[in-house]
């Protein structure tokens, strides 16, 4: 990526003076340590100027709300401390000046307002945008007393200047500010305004850089839990293989109460006839019971390891629901293209608060949507947008499509009238077979059956569903 340099920082300047010299600042927000979005209005139209600050991709820009998605813009409940300094000064305040430093990437916002005596005070909002130093400070214009900064600067971080509250505002050493390079303005191709383009390229890095940390993020979380799930599966299926003699002490306690006459009370083990093999086998007694005490003993056994294997199939049932479920949430981080799609992940796992609910048009819109032969076909890209196909969208005549044995999206083929025909079927199926975690060149089974054959079990987490009258095919 290209930074923003001084030349294409005064472009930008001189293509919105009009707009920002007399704007007022009606709302202050600063959604990280590192952004800010000042919503300003002048001559009737109000629209939000973003700085950000981070070494990565320091900028400014107004910004159009579709960009304020896909930087994953979300504004907190308690604003930091400088927010709620610059909101105390500057909320409400008219822009009475503006510049833009020459041969630095350092912008000016002036504010005239009054003070707790009621006398004028002139202020000034410095943003720099100097890589790693980058910075956005509030500094009395006729005392340079800085009154506060997004970050503070320190005399053991700096020995040239400091910045913080009480300090005197300097600007940043000059040195050799000839710049060489192309300018960012001449990079950004298109015929947009500047700040359209500028506020483009940024959110698209932005929602590249806050979409691979999202993903690993999750990933942090989601993992471990399915690795933990997986382990509880293998062992518990391990117990149940070699510890079940749930059948055995049964049979024992029949072969028992069928053998009381011969009276082996006290005795160490007994030799009786296994009638279902018509093999002598030896159990072993309680020499300290009767026969038919020990009979009941074994009975006892049968109902307790009983007991104990419709828990654990019944537990084991439960984590093949959830170690389902956790591979198909790992299929739709990996799958995730937009940052909205990670805080609707991050919602259903309860990182965040839900997303507020979408109108039913907003959510269809949200799918991936495409026509196979006059068909309406419906991909989800995540376990709510599943989940949203199944319990909204689907009717009982239409057809449903999953991988077998694989992590993948729900496909929803919607059937006004006629039937779709094998060709139809099958491009579904391709269709289901891509948009699932099943790799290349290997065949994989796409089973299909009617939405009325399909069920969601109580409990069940999001998108996961059971089913009959399937059909399989490979794909």
């Amino acid at each position: 990526m290209i930074n923003i340099d001084y030349i294409t920082l005064q472009k930008f300047f001189d293509e919105n003076i009009d707009f920002i010299i007399g704007a007022r600042l009606q709302k202050i927000q600063q959604p990280t340590r590192r952004d800010f979005v000042f919503q300003l209005r002048n001559n009737g139209e109000s629209r939000k100027f973003y700085i950000n600050i981070n070494p990565q991709f320091y900028h400014v820009a107004f910004i159009s709300k579709e960009n304020e998605e896909r930087r994953g813009i979300n504004i907190p409940k308690q604003p930091p401390m400088f927010c709620m300094l610059l909101r105390k000064y500057l909320e409400g305040c008219k822009i009475s000046d503006a510049c833009s430093i020459e041969g630095e990437r350092i912008l000016e916002l002036h504010f005239e307002t009054m003070d707790e005596f009621s006398q004028k005070r002139s202020l000034c909002l410095c943003i720099e945008l100097m890589g790693k130093h980058s910075n956005v400070i509030l500094y009395d214009r006729e005392t340079k007393i800085i009154i506060g900064c997004a970050h503070n600067v320190g005399p053991e971080k700096s020995r040239y200047r400091e910045l913080q509250g009480g300090q005197t505002y300097i600007y940043p050493p000059t040195g050799n500010n000839s710049f060489n390079g192309i300018p960012l303005y001449k990079v950004l191709e298109g015929d947009l305004p500047l700040n359209e383009k500028l506020d483009n390229y940024f959110a698209l890095i932005q929602e590249g850089v806050n979409l691979k940390g999202g993903k690993n993020q999750l990933l942090e979380i989601v993992t471990p839990k399915l690795k933990r799930t997986k382990n509880s599966i293998d062992k518990i299926s391990q117990l149940l293989s070699k510890r079940d003699k749930t059948e055995e002490y049964k049979l024992y306690g029949e072969l028992l109460t069928a053998n009381l006459y011969q009276k082996k009370d006290y005795s160490k083990s007994i030799e009786v006839l296994n009638y279902f093999t018509g093999v002598n086998i030896t159990i072993e007694l309680d020499e300290t019971k009767t026969l038919n005490e020990n009979a009941q003993r074994y009975f006892k056994l049968y109902t307790k390891s009983k007991t104990t294997k419709e828990k654990s199939e019944q537990m084991l049932s439960e984590l093949e629901m959830e170690r389902e479920y956790l591979e198909n949430v790992l299929y739709s981080i990996e799958r995730a293209c937009s940052i909205k799609e990670l805080e609707e992940i991050k919602g259903e796992l309860g990182i965040i608060p839900h997303p507020s609910p979408l109108p039913q048009g907003a959510r269809e819109r949200e799918l991936l949507k495409c026509e196979i032969n006059g068909f309406e076909v419906y991909v989800g890209k995540n376990n709510k947008q599943n989940d949203y196909i199944i319990s909204k969208l689907s009717k009982d005549e239409d057809y449903w499509f999953h991988t077998r044995l694989c992590a993948g999206s729900h496909v929803l083929l919607k059937v006004r009238e006629n039937e779709p025909n094998e060709e139809t079927i099958f491009e579904c199926c391709k269709l289901a077979r891509e948009y699932s975690s099943a790799t290349q060149p290997s065949k994989v089974g796409v089973i299909y059956t009617k939405r009325k054959f399909i069920k969601k079990p109580p409990k069940a987490p999001l998108g996961y569903v059971i089913y009959k009258n399937e059909k399989e095919i490979l794909v």
